[in-house]
């Protein structure tokens, strides 16, 4: 007699051993320095950030930030909500993973089943792998989030084209808990020499303070999960952080094309605890 089918899926790492490292000590270890050295200024207690999503040699300084943030903060978040760019795959909307659990090199993560019903339940939420497959802007996230944080399960979310009301409206239903921590995942701009990309750059940081919902993929590579964040933002009336601003110039050298990276903590009254 065959054992029962097992129902669960897993969406297996794509892109340890080039955006970060394969091994899982290693991997802990550089986590752990790149949180360890993060800089910070004193902010509120956040439940929504912005975070890029290169290499770690490129980004993960930048990123470091935001979770060396959350870490001071002392959030402690039941559900994340992790929203990026399809990079690979066309995407008209919004696609949750058919996976139940996304496995990194320090171990699985479940996805919130629950989560994943009532955005299937809206009837324009698309449920397909195809596009998690071979994403990174939501897999880099993860070896932070399990480096912080021991017992919470994700809600990963691609978007691919979208209205930004569209998107928020889909945040919303995922994220109206203090218990739920939301990451838009997004670099800045691509490919421009040193100065240039600053001035981009810095324009660019300049709108997102706004919560301009308008911005290009030029501007930034996730500009529709940045657009949709910043709308659902504004109905909270929150306000935003900025944590920090470089480009892989700063980070790894190379000044003749280059990409930026911002990471932003968003507080809104989510965050506002029972005296």
């Amino acid at each position: 007699m065959s054992p029962p089918r097992s129902n669960t899926s897993v969406r297996s790492p794509a892109v340890a051993g080039f955006f970060y490292p394969d091994d899982p000590g290693e991997l802990r270890e550089m986590v752990q320095g790149l949180i360890g050295h993060a800089k910070l200024d004193s902010t509120p207690e956040a439940l929504s950030y912005i975070v890029p999503h290169a290499g770690y040699v490129y980004s993960g300084g930048v990123a470091a930030v935001a979770y060396a943030h959350m870490r001071r903060t002392g959030v402690q978040p039941r559900r994340i909500v992790i929203i990026g760019p399809s990079h690979r795959v066309y995407l008209q909307g919004i696609a949750v993973s058919e996976s139940n659990i996304f496995r990194t090199p320090l171990g699985d993560i479940p996805v919130d089943s629950q989560a994943k019903r009532t955005l299937l339940k809206r009837g324009d939420v698309i449920l397909s792998d195809m596009p998690h497959a071979q994403e990174h802007s939501l897999e880099v996230q993860l070896p932070f989030l399990q480096e912080l944080f021991r017992e919470f399960a994700i809600v990963p979310l691609v978007v691919g084209n979208a209205d930004p009301h569209y998107v928020a409206a889909v945040l919303a239903s995922v994220t109206s808990d203090p218990d739920t921590l939301l990451l838009a995942s997004s670099d800045l701009s691509h490919y421009l020499n040193y100065e240039e990309a600053r001035r981009v750059d810095a324009d660019t940081n300049s709108r997102i303070l706004a919560f301009t919902n308008t911005l290009m993929g030029e501007q930034a590579c996730g500009a529709v999960a940045l657009n949709g964040l910043l709308a659902l933002a504004s109905q909270r009336n929150a306000t935003i952080s900025p944590l920090s601003l470089l480009n892989s110039g700063d980070t790894a050298g190379d000044h003749t094309r280059v990409v930026g990276y911002g990471a932003y903590a968003i507080h809104d009254d989510r965050t506002r605890r029972p005296q």
